[in-house]
C-alpha cells in the first residue's frame, strides 16, 4: 500500500533530513517516532504530497506520487489520502457535518451527506452533526477530523500527533478508533507522534533519529 526508497529532503544547507524506508500494507498501522526537529511532520507531508522529495520515491498503492504533476497530484491525494493534522482548520462558520461534506465534495465534486452521517455516527457525534466545531470539545473536534479524513476512504490515512493535546483517556479512545476504522476501511494508518503513550500500544515502529 505505502512504500518509500531513498527519500531525502532539505529545507536548506543546515536543515536536511535522509528518511529510513517505510512500508505499510492495508489495515495496517505504522508509527513513527523521534524527538522534535528529527522530521516527523516533514515526512508526514512528504508522504501526502504536500511537500516533494529531493531524491526518492513514495509509492502508494503503486503509484509514485513523486512523479505526478501537480494537477494530478491533487487529484490523487484527495481520492486516495485522507489527512488528520494537529490543528483541524475547519470552516467556522459552517456546522460539523458540513465540514465533513466539504471533503466529499472538494475530492469528487459530489456532496456524501449519507456516508458523512454514518460516520459522525460511528464516531459518537451524532448529536453534535449540526453544532459549529467551535462547540465542540478538543477530542470531540479531533474525531470530527478523523470522520473528514475517512469521508472519501482512503487508500492511506497520516495522522499527525492525534493524540498529543488529549488527557489519557480519550488518547486511548483516539488511537483506538484509528486502528480499527483504518481495518474496517482497510486503510494503510501512518501515526506520527512523540506522545509516549502510543508507544506501548503499536509494535510497528521507526524512530527517526
Amino acid at each position: 500500500m505505502l512504500q518509500t526508497k531513498n527519500v531525502t529532503f532539505f529545507y536548506n544547507k543546515e536543515t536536511q533530513f535522509t528518511f529510513p524506508e517505510l512500508k505499510c500494507n492495508a489495515s495496517d498501522v505504522l508509527l513513527i517516532t523521534g524527538n522534535s526537529g528529527k522530521g516527523k511532520t516533514t515526512l508526514l507531508h512528504l508522504l501526502a504530497g504536500l511537500l516533494r522529495p529531493k531524491n526518492g520515491e513514495i509509492s502508494i498503492e503503486n503509484t509514485n506520487i513523486s512523479s505526478l504533476s501537480e494537477k494530478k497530484l491533487d487529484q490523487f491525494r484527495g481520492k486516495n489520502i485522507g489527512l488528520i493534522l494537529q490543528q483541524s482548520h475547519f470552516i467556522a462558520s459552517m456546522s460539523v457535518l458540513e465540514n465533513v461534506v466539504l471533503a466529499s465534495w472538494l475530492a469528487t465534486g459530489k456532496k456524501a451527506i449519507l456516508k458523512a452521517e454514518k460516520l459522525l455516527a460511528e464516531l459518537d457525534l451524532e448529536n453534535q452533526k449540526h453544532k459549529l466545531p467551535s462547540q465542540l470539545s478538543i477530542g470531540q473536534q479531533q474525531r470530527v477530523s478523523i470522520a473528514r479524513a475517512l469521508i472519501n476512504e482512503p487508500k492511506l490515512l497520516l495522522a499527525d500527533e492525534p493524540t498529543s493535546s488529549l488527557d489519557d483517556e480519550n488518547a486511548f479512545k483516539v488511537a483506538d478508533l484509528l486502528e480499527k476504522l483504518s481495518k474496517e476501511y482497510k486503510a494503510a494508518l501512518v501515526i506520527v507522534t512523540h506522545d509516549s503513550r502510543l508507544k506501548n500500544k503499536f509494535t510497528n515502529q521507526i524512530n527517526l533519529n
